[in-house]
């Protein structure tokens, strides 16, 4: 499996997001994390503007922005050959993992560290990886 690009999943508030894209990036794979340029607070700017129009959930998720920021992410996460998921990350994390993983894509889970809770279902993961190096080493080795 070569992988030539590879899709950045994360958290808004995680700020090791552009140091992996400057990681993967120097191993020669294309990485896409510039949904990271929105900002921390991009998430509840979006929502505190809804509610001042006076929206609900539902209509903010239909609003010309929510379908452009969507569409933006969804477009960039089709045309990568893989994606990773750096942790701690929240449920639309988990969910852009699973549009990989559906798409028949490798769909790769980074931990920063061993979490508390542990999960058997992070198994539909490609792989699980617990170091940056060893992620790294092993998309090198493909």
């Amino acid at each position: 499996m070569k992988i030539n690009s590879i899709y950045i999943i994360g958290s808004l508030r995680n700020p090791e997001i552009v140091s992996l894209e400057n990681d993967i990036e120097r191993i020669g794979i294309e990485p896409f994390g510039q949904w990271f340029a929105a900002g921390k607070t991009a998430d509840d700017s979006w929502r505190d503007y809804a509610k001042a129009r006076g929206w609900t959930y539902k209509q903010a998720l239909n609003s010309y922005c929510s379908k452009h920021v969507f569409s933006f992410d969804a477009r960039h996460l089709e045309r990568c050959d893989a994606a990773v998921l750096l942790m701690p990350a929240g449920r639309s994390g988990h969910l852009e993992l699973g549009v990989a993983l559906g798409k028949g894509k490798p769909g790769f889970i980074l931990f920063d560290q061993e979490p508390e809770r542990w999960d058997q279902m992070i198994q539909f993961a490609t792989d699980v990886f617990f170091s940056r190096s060893e992620f790294l080493e092993y998309l090198k080795a493909l």
